[in-house]
């Protein structure tokens, strides 16, 4: 009998603390919240509290994704976090949520493709189970803690990036669920957006720290505006070519949530209604590498019509400039 894939249960965590656009009117003087709602689309966000970490997220996330699954933690064979927030440069968060779920039996690992992380780790996952009877049962979830590394002077960033986790179980099936996944980047922005103080290329050292100041996210050079309107597509038909499905055979499409202008754009250049696509930026702020996780769980709680048999494309873009598509059909009831 041929093994599939499937997303078995999703879980979700959103912080407690809301942070609305009028927070940033004050800080800066002038309308920032229209201007955000009207060129990205988000109202509001939400930080993480004192003392929460990514991996207090991701786990609250795991918990939720058990108990919908009737799985206990013991059950899980392998623990994936998509992060660049990370609890630690080392060792890997993953390990922290195994610690903090009981999951005993589990090994571990991060993965970081910044905000194309969680697609590129739920494609991961899904090879190891169809390529290795001994895993059953795989956590794939998305951590931002990014609130931890924002300079609240700058416009650009302390607006637009936000905390959550979302995670999914992904198990052993009779029928499929995944049906194939995508990668691609463009090295050549990695020196474009992203955090770059704290590694081994420029070290919390007092010198770099009294230069650069601590570890921050930037927009340091600039890279197409078009990008993603650009890119998304070309690798959304690209997944959906190695499954012999075309874009009208899709039921829901599920984008990075970094900017809804960009999500209505792409689906009208897919030739698709608004409506088959959901998002949740608007509430949460952008997210990063939990956005997409967190926008599942989200259109399944709301219940705004994912059925079994339906065909979902996951689409992802990061610093790096990282891209991932998953293409599955979805078979929870």
């Amino acid at each position: 009998m041929s093994r599939h894939v499937q997303i078995l249960a999703t879980g979700c965590y959103v912080p407690a603390q809301v942070v609305p656009n009028a927070v940033f009117d004050e800080r800066f003087g002038e309308p920032v919240g229209d201007w955000l709602v009207a060129n990205v689309g988000i109202h509001e966000r939400r930080y993480l509290s004192e003392g929460e970490t990514t991996s207090d997220m991701v786990t609250a996330a795991a918990r939720q994704a058990l108990e919908r699954a009737q799985l206990n933690p013991t059950d899980l064979d392998l623990i994936i976090v998509a992060t660049d927030t990370p609890d630690y440069l080392s060792p890997a968060t993953a390990s922290a949520v195994q610690a903090k779920l009981g999951a005993s039996r589990a090994g571990t690992f991060d993965l970081n493709a910044a905000c194309a992380g969680w697609v590129t780790a739920l494609n991961q996952g899904a090879l190891t189970l169809l390529g290795d009877t001994d895993y059953r049962y795989i956590l794939v979830a998305g951590g931002y803690a990014m609130s931890r590394f924002l300079d609240p002077n700058d416009k650009y960033t302390a607006t637009l990036f936000a905390d959550g986790a979302g995670a999914v179980i992904l198990g052993a099936a009779e029928r499929p669920g995944f049906l194939a996944g995508k990668l691609q980047a463009l090295g050549a922005f990695h020196d474009a957006m992203g955090i770059y103080t704290g590694g081994a290329f420029r070290p919390c050292t007092p010198e770099t720290l009294a230069t650069y100041g601590p570890p921050k996210v930037q927009f340091v050079r600039k890279f197409p505006r078009t990008f993603n309107t650009e890119y998304w597509p070309q690798l959304i038909r690209a997944a959906l070519d190695k499954t012999n499905h075309a874009l009208d055979d899709v039921d829901w499409f599920l984008f990075t949530q970094i900017n809804l202008r960009t999500i209505e754009m792409v689906m009208q250049q897919l030739g698709q209604p608004l409506a088959k696509t959901h998002w949740v930026m608007d509430k949460w702020g952008y997210t990063g590498s939990a956005c997409l996780p967190m926008a599942l769980d989200d259109l399944v709680v709301t219940r705004r019509g994912l059925r079994p048999g339906q065909l979902v494309v996951f689409c992802a873009s990061g610093g790096g400039i990282a891209l991932a598509a998953s293409v599955w059909r979805w078979q929870q009831g």
